[in-house]
C-alpha cells in the first residue's frame, strides 16, 4: 500500500531488573521530546550479554511492568514479543521480527551510552544499526555525542539520569529500602 503513513514506535528494551523511575523518565522524554507516536517498553527474559546476572522472576518483573506502567499514566504498553521467540533473544531477531508483523510501523531503537559503548558485542550489530534506526539517551561516564557520530546514530539529548537497577539490587543485597526509586511497588 503505497501512501500509508507510517507510525512511529519506539523500542525501550531492557531486562527491567527491576523497572524503575529512569527508565519511566526516559520513557516520558522519548515520547514528548522526540518524534516517535508511541513507546513499547520491551521485557526481555535474559539478556545474552548479562549472562550471570540474577534475575527477578519474569512473572515479578512483568507485573511490577504493568503496575508502573498504569501509575505512569502515560501512553506506555508493555511489549512481551520475545517470550515467544527463540533463545538467544537478540535485538536485531525482535526488530526483525516486529516489523515482518507490523510492515506500517516505523521501529526505533532506543538506547543508553553505556549500551552504545558496547555495541560491537551484539549479535550482529552492524546489519542492526544500518537496518534500524537508534536513539541514544545520555548515561553517567559516557560521551554520548562522541558515540553517537562514531555509530552514526541519533543522540537524544534527554536528562541525564544516574539511576540503574543494579544500583537498586545493590542497595537491596545490603538491606536498604530502594522504594523511592521504584515504580510501580
Amino acid at each position: 500500500m503505497s501512501g500509508c503513513v507510517q507510525k512511529s514506535c519506539g523500542l525501550y528494551f531492557g531486562s527491567f531488573n527491576p523497572l524503575h523511575i529512569g527508565h519511566i523518565a526516559i520513557a516520558n522524554y522519548m515520547l514528548e521530546f522526540t518524534d516517535l507516536n508511541e513507546l513499547r517498553l520491551v521485557l526481555s527474559p535474559k539478556n545474552p550479554i548479562k549472562s550471570n546476572m540474577e534475575l527477578i522472576s519474569l512473572d515479578e518483573r512483568l507485573a511490577r511492568m504493568e503496575r508502573a506502567v498504569a501509575q505512569s499514566k502515560l501512553p506506555i504498553s508493555i511489549s512481551k514479543v520475545e517470550f515467544n521467540l527463540p533463545k538467544p533473544y537478540y535485538t536485531i531477531n525482535t526488530l526483525r521480527y516486529l516489523t515482518s508483523v507490523e510492515p506500517n510501523t516505523h521501529f526505533v531503537l532506543i538506547i543508553g551510552a553505556d549500551n552504545l559503548a558496547v555495541i560491537e558485542k551484539w549479535y550482529q550489530w552492524q546489519q542492526l544499526l544500518q537496518e534500524f534506526e537508534v536513539y541514544v539517551y545520555p548515561r553517567s561516564g559516557y560521551d554520548a555525542k562522541k558515540l553517537c557520530v562514531s555509530y552514526g546514530v541519533h543522540y537524544v539529548d534527554a536528562p541525564l539520569i544516574d539511576i540503574s537497577s543494579s544500583f537498586i539490587r545493590q542497595g537491596w543485597a545490603e538491606g536498604k529500602n530502594m522504594n523511592g526509586f521504584l515504580s510501580g511497588l
